[in-house]
């Protein structure tokens, strides 16, 4: 385990020490000695955070017990869609089509609540002597048609001496894929074949802290010791800014985006006490142990 590891699952264990002396309670909308379930699914991006919050909650109300699964964001509002799900986690704003997916299957629309931001963290290795990227070159990295394939082009020499940039990407029903693709991917064009796509958000890092040549993009809670989040500038000649909190409540780190719960219309009386629960300072504090930003508020 990290340093970086450690300090996130001993601020956890903290956390939840100090709510659990608070006592635990009955929840909102239940009754006693009743059972609830709550099923979330969705972006890979949230997924830590939602088994924190998951565990957490069971703690303090040990009657629900929410179940939390990953697949991407497209798979979290296919179950929306489906009705298999209470809530969907996207780490991507939900589509128009998929809408009036869920307004013809429900008759009602998926109700968004913002949980959180994320800056969307550009990871290099650690040894890299790179520090900072601007959208443009990123843009040129990772889109179709793009001019940039070797790490010389950007004035540095790769850690293990090899030039040629390995880029990690995601598979298209992620959150983070779709986002990347429309804020850095130039207007019309796609991905660049022959990236290595993977199906998480730790993957991405995993590979990043294994493969000197790479260049991957994830969230910024799975940061490791073993991993470099490069400064981003919106363009040539501006100033380039680290995710972290304050670039993210700023709107100074160009990538920085929410993340999304759904529901389908009105939550049900223990979904909406389950997600008033992570939007309050409990919640939110989970929100920052986790390694991302908590909601602005309102």
């Amino acid at each position: 385990m990290t340093r970086l590891s450690i300090i996130k699952t001993n601020a956890l264990s903290v956390l939840v020490s100090g709510i659990l002396l608070v006592g635990c309670g009955k929840r909102d909308g239940g009754s006693e000695g009743q059972s609830s379930n709550i099923q979330n699914k969705g972006s890979d991006t949230m997924l830590q955070l939602a088994q924190a919050w998951s565990e957490l909650y069971a703690k303090e109300f040990p009657d629900v017990r929410v179940a939390v699964s990953g697949g991407g964001s497209g798979t979290g509002i296919a179950g929306l869609i489906n009705g298999v799900v209470d809530i969907a986690n996207c780490s991507r704003a939900i589509k128009p089509g998929e809408m009036e997916k869920v307004k013809a299957a429900h008759g009602v629309e998926a109700k968004q609540y913002i949980m959180g931001l994320d800056c969307l963290a550009v990871y290099v290795h650690k040894d890299n002597p790179l520090e900072e990227i601007t959208i443009d070159q990123l843009g040129q990295i990772f889109g179709e048609d793009g001019t940039i394939t070797k790490w010389s082009q950007l004035g540095i020499e790769a850690p293990g001496g090899k030039d040629e940039i390995v880029r990690l990407s995601r598979q298209s029903n992620s959150g983070t894929y779709v986002y990347f693709k429309e804020t850095v991917i130039p207007e019309g064009k796609s991905f660049k074949p022959g990236s290595l796509d993977m199906h998480g958000s730790k993957e991405v890092v995993e590979l990043c802290a294994k493969t000197p040549a790479t260049i991957g993009y994830s969230g910024m809670g799975y940061a490791t010791d073993d991993v470099k989040m490069l400064r981003v500038a919106k363009k040539n000649g501006d100033k380039a800014f680290a995710p972290n909190n304050d670039s993210a409540l700023s709107g100074d780190y160009p990538i920085a985006r929410p993340l999304f719960m759904y529901t389908l219309g009105e939550p049900k009386p223990h979904v909406k006490a389950y997600l008033d629960w992570c939007l309050s300072p409990s919640g939110q504090k989970v929100v920052d142990a986790t390694g991302y930003v908590p909601a602005p508020k309102k």
